[in-house]
């Protein structure tokens, strides 16, 4: 699959131009049997409730459904192609929370925000940011949600 083609209007951000409560919604995503697969394939991960139709019919989902590291997956690409990103910086975790299933044909985006900012103070010159997300499906419901730690730069003196 080829890299999508955007014409970012913004440039990226240092921590320093971040501001609490700045928020921005995400670009869509379709999730495919074929993306399904996909994933199954980069992660070996070919748990058939994700990869056998049959099986996931007779389970208590009744379809196949995306593996739930696929969504977070999904959720973190979807935030790096928004107007609203940083300079490369460095992800010092998660707190993800699985809440329903992402099914085949969900048209997935996400929304996030910047919840918190302090300087670091191991790293002179860096900021840490944590990001607030959650991971929303066509009929509006919240299919995963958390936060991402980040160490971003900050803007050069």
């Amino acid at each position: 699959m080829p890299a999508p083609k955007i014409n970012f209007k913004t440039p990226e951000k240092y921590w320093d131009d971040a501001k609490l409560g700045d928020e921005c919604t995400s670009p869509s995503y379709t999730v495919t049997a074929e993306r399904i697969d996909a994933y199954a394939e980069l992660t070996g991960d070919f748990t058939p409730v994700h990869v056998d139709e049959e099986y996931a019919r007779k389970s208590h989902f009744g379809c196949r459904v995306a593996h739930g590291l696929m969504g977070q997956s999904v959720a973190d690409g979807l935030k790096t192609q928004s107007e609203y990103r940083f300079l490369p910086g460095m992800s010092l975790g998660w707190t993800w929370d699985f809440l329903l299933p992402i099914k085949i044909n969900d048209e997935l985006h996400v929304t996030f925000r910047v919840g918190s900012l302090r300087e670091s103070k191991s790293k002179p010159g860096w900021g840490i940011v944590v990001m607030p997300a959650e991971l929303i499906n066509q009929l509006g419901q919240v299919v995963q949600k958390g936060e991402h730690r980040l160490m971003i730069p900050r803007r050069p003196k």
